[in-house]
């Protein structure tokens, strides 16, 4: 058995390890584990991430999972690019720099925005209050600032003059929150610019393809009664 991705591309890490591999022509056969079905809780899948966490991957006997590591085995497997990670020392720990800054900087604010926004009301059937929805947008102004100060900076990418793993996750973390609605690029317009160079470099068709479901978010049924709850518990422990 070849390379398997366990994926659900409604998923930001996912969908970075998605676009990374289909960009970088690895093989790999994408094994679909749906979270709104509650699919990752299985035991079935518990045989290859314990955590029930997607995106896990599986080459042969090894398992793997964390999107950092995934995208990290993968670009040294196959000897991507050295955009991607550079072998340059200080090049290489710029991209390490964002990487370690995400989790808890912007995907933990663009995935507070898509929740508070959209999948509680609409698919939970829970109302956040005024204040907390205010608090997440004002968190992620403050990531958003972060992003372009201390990372963007004036260079045509996150970590330099060519596109990297930074980009590749910042980009869809951002996506998360143009799916909630928020106005991520109306104002800022270095960041739009840096979003189209992104775009651009992993290739629209690929770009709009992986992004796809999270654009229909607000369209998604109800959540069946029977997985509220474990998504509920699971959801707010991710956040915060």
């Amino acid at each position: 058995m070849g390379l398997e991705l366990y994926l659900d591309l409604l998923s930001q890490p996912c969908r970075a390890v998605y676009i990374f591999a289909k960009k970088n022509g690895i093989p790999f056969e994408m094994r679909t584990v749906d979270l709104l079905k509650g699919e990752h809780l299985s035991d079935a899948f518990a045989e290859v991430n314990p955590m029930k966490k997607v995106p896990a991957l599986k080459d042969g006997d090894f398992t793997l999972s964390e999107s950092v590591a995934i995208l990290l085995y993968l670009a040294r497997k196959y000897n991507v690019p050295d955009h991607w990670y550079p072998q340059d020392l200080q090049a290489r720990a710029r991209v390490d720099e964002y990487l370690a800054w995400q989790h808890l900087g912007l995907r933990r604010s663009c995935l507070r925005a898509l929740w508070h926004k959209v999948m509680f009301p609409v698919f939970l059937g829970e109302l956040v209050p005024p204040e907390t929805l205010k608090a997440t947008i004002a968190e992620l102004d403050v990531s958003l600032q972060l992003l372009e100060d201390n990372f963007l900076k004036d260079q045509a990418f996150l970590t330099g003059p060519h596109i990297s793993l930074a980009d590749l996750m910042a980009t869809t973390e951002l996506m998360h929150a143009v799916g909630a609605g928020c106005q991520v690029f109306e104002e800022r317009p270095k960041l739009a610019a840096w979003h189209e160079r992104v775009e651009a470099a992993v290739g629209k068709i690929l770009f709009w393809e992986a992004h796809v479901v999270i654009l229909k978010a607000k369209d998604f049924p109800p959540v069946d009664p029977t997985m509220k709850q474990q998504l509920m518990s699971r959801v707010q422990a991710l956040m915060g």
